[in-house]
């Protein structure tokens, strides 16, 4: 369940990332502004999966994107399964939250450099 719930967690942050991206390739002739935007624009994907980890909790699991790629002959038992799928799509969410805000973090500080070296 939790290779699963990783690999579409994944999926869903990579067409985010790709997104961010394209909006900063968008602005590549300030490489500041480019930074800023791309840090803002991923600390909001950060807030989003915060969100959806708060959301999984209360989520009925047979609705999750996970659940629908679980092998029948993985799944655990109906009274078992909203208690797993909840804390095991909590625990995947905050964990791309921390890695999404910890890139945040190093565009901004990357701006900031951009902003000392005067571009």
């Amino acid at each position: 369940m939790r290779r699963i719930s990783y690999e579409t967690v994944l999926r869903a942050c990579g067409f985010g990332a790709l997104a961010v991206f394209c909006v900063m390739v968008g602005m590549s002739f300030q490489p500041r502004m480019a930074f800023q935007a791309g840090g803002t624009l991923t600390m909001l994907m950060a807030a989003i999966l915060i969100y959806k980890a708060r959301e999984a909790l209360t989520k009925d699991y047979r609705k999750t994107e996970m659940w629908l790629y679980l092998p029948k002959d993985f799944r655990p038992p109906e009274a078992y399964a909203q208690w797993a799928s909840a804390t095991i799509l909590r625990d995947t969410y905050l964990t791309f939250a921390m890695w999404t805000c910890a890139i945040a973090i190093s565009m901004w500080v990357i701006a900031l450099l951009f902003s000392v070296i005067g571009l």
